[in-house]
């Protein structure tokens, strides 16, 4: 019972203060799931992160849900789902009626803007938390030129070329794969 209780008061924790969405919740996560509790490998998270962008829905509800199942089954998803999904309800229903009624309001467009700013610096941190991830090696921390070129190479890809962000994740995948299978090598 108590793994449960912390499953659901650590996503309480994620919901309540990651505001700006999925990406600026990553780095949450991340601090509750692998260094307050360690729940899982920065690897582990890693592959969680991999894993809730490429499935359908809200990343750190994935995220959430993924972390439960794997320490408590059923009811840990459950439990870290709701807990993640708790705040968003009660805060979204609380600022839509004060947003109805005091929108007009300069100080409110103020305090909109300022959390606009912090959440630009939440997403930068997730984004630099993944790049570090990615051109490291796993094992003993040195450079990953692989992983650097890949990491470049879609980056290119996508923001310059506007190919499918989904075309391009496959690709990574299957060179990867493919990479493993040859070399005996994994990113």
């Amino acid at each position: 019972m108590t793994l449960l209780l912390s499953l659901f008061l650590s996503f309480v924790q994620v919901g309540l203060f990651s505001i700006g969405g999925g990406y600026a919740a990553i780095p949450l996560i991340q601090n509750q799931a692998v260094y307050v509790h360690g729940w899982l490998t920065l690897s582990e998270f890693t592959d969680l992160v991999t894993i809730a962008e490429m499935t359908p829905g809200p990343i750190a509800l994935n995220a959430a849900t993924f972390v439960g199942v794997k320490m408590a089954g059923y009811w840990g998803a459950v439990a870290a789902t709701l807990g993640c999904i708790l705040p968003s309800l009660i805060i979204v229903s609380l600022l839509f009626f004060i947003y109805s009624k005091y929108r007009r309001l300069t100080t409110l467009q103020s305090v909109l803007s300022a959390l606009r700013a912090a959440v630009v610096g939440l997403i930068g941190s997730a984004a630099l938390s993944m790049v570090i991830l990615v051109v490291t090696d796993k094992v003993d921390g040195s450079v990953n030129i692989v992983g650097i070129i890949t990491f470049l190479s879609a980056f290119i890809l996508i923001r310059y070329f506007k190919r499918n962000p989904i075309a391009i994740m496959v690709l990574c995948g299957g060179f990867n794969l493919a990479l493993y299978l040859v070399c005996g090598i994994s990113i």
